[in-house]
């Protein structure tokens, strides 16, 4: 073994004295060659080479790659992203490059490279070397996530979320949720990590579009059904709470269920409420009219489509001229058009009593697997 290393050495001591005159000399041809000699020589020893000259190998091509043109950084970075090797000051040289045909097959492929390297490459180099980064195998980690969720496009977003080694923090997690509200492609690519935590699960599927949620149902019906669940309890809560401090809400629920008590309350009080801007006392004489929760009704009443306070309606016997009153109280600031009336008319005359009814034993149902 000794001999082996003492002729290594010496062809070291030989290669030393080349590589002085292959920098000195202006030859790019002469560089290139000789970058060749000292990668094939450290290829056949490397597994016979002592620290110190691994260390050697490293300075020598480091040395080298400054000095040679990006024909042949890209021809050697692409040999040596598939070699288990040991070479930091030249790796960090190529995944830095500028060019991306130099520093992509390190970035993407080399197993070895140093967590601070991937980081600063991603603070500081183009969206391909983030994409490059954001394909790499194995665990890729929460430091280098951060830095590729935060300055990387759409592309590198998608590809990151997609990548099964990469680990995210809270702030990764987070970030990542904000960018899939108006991303499709983003929100399917995290809904399927197994491993997001259950939080930021619910901000995902809550912000996202319709079509998006619709995509994510399809990709995960029973975790998007008890996401559905989850979100319909945290709704729930908070509305309860926000009625909870309201002393104009507990003040008509006493008067409103006093009516019901003693047989007063029936459409004609619905509409006066109506017509007064009454919210409050309309959905609660509506919840207890139709057996629904309150928060429900408060749901329907404020939703920007009337089809379901349509439904509640025609279930307990409403005319339509007290349906047009109700819509008066969710339009009555201007602060948005309210529904055509003509339409919503129509709808309401074609609707049946008993598919209504229906609808409303659905409901019901609907809101205690929310509330369970």
């Amino acid at each position: 073994m000794s001999s082996v290393r003492n002729a290594i050495m010496s062809t070291h001591a030989t290669l030393i004295d080349e590589l002085e005159s292959a920098v000195v000399s202006r030859e790019i041809g002469h560089r290139a060659n000789m970058l060749q000699r000292v990668t094939e020589l450290f290829v056949t020893n490397s597994g016979q080479l002592s620290s110190e000259q691994n260390r050697l190998f490293d300075d020598v091509l480091a040395r080298l790659l400054k000095e040679i043109d990006v024909t042949a950084r890209v021809a050697f970075g692409q040999h040596l992203a598939d070699i288990a090797t040991d070479l930091p000051s030249v790796v960090r040289e190529l995944a830095l490059d500028d060019s991306i045909e130099v520093a992509g097959p390190i970035l993407a492929r080399f197993e070895r490279i140093g967590e601070e390297t991937l980081v600063e490459s991603a603070m500081t180099k183009s969206q391909n070397h983030l994409l490059a980064i954001s394909q790499r195998r194995g665990d890729l980690l929460e430091t280098v996530t951060d830095v590729l969720i935060e300055r990387g496009n759409q592309r590198v977003a998608v590809s990151t979320a997609g990548n099964p080694g990469a680990k995210f923090s809270e702030f990764g997690y987070s970030k990542l949720v904000v960018r899939a509200e108006n991303d499709r492609d983003l929100a399917a690519c995290v809904w399927r990590r197994a491993e997001i935590p259950r939080e930021h699960l619910l901000a995902l599927f809550a912000t996202a579009s319709k079509a998006a949620q619709q995509d994510l149902q399809s990709i995960d019906p029973r975790r998007a059904a008890e996401i559905e669940g989850m979100i319909g309890r945290a709704r729930e809560e908070l509305q309860t709470r926000s009625r909870e401090h309201s002393l104009g809400y507990r003040a008509a629920r006493l008067h409103v269920e006093s009516l019901r008590d003693s047989g007063r309350l029936s459409e004609p009080e619905v509409f006066a409420f109506a017509c007064a801007g009454q919210f409050d006392e309309t959905s609660v004489a509506l919840s207890l009219m139709c057996d629904l929760p309150i928060g429900l009704v408060e749901r329907v009443m404020a939703h920007e489509k009337c089809d379901q306070l349509l439904v509640l309606a025609k279930s307990i016997g409403l005319s339509f001229d007290t349906v047009k009153a109700i819509l008066t109280i969710r339009t009555g600031d201007g602060s948005r058009p309210g529904p055509d009336l003509k339409e919503a008319g129509a709808s309401f005359g074609k609707l049946r009593q008993e598919t209504a009814r229906k609808a409303i034993q659905y409901y019901r149902l609907r809101e205690r697997t929310y509330l369970n």
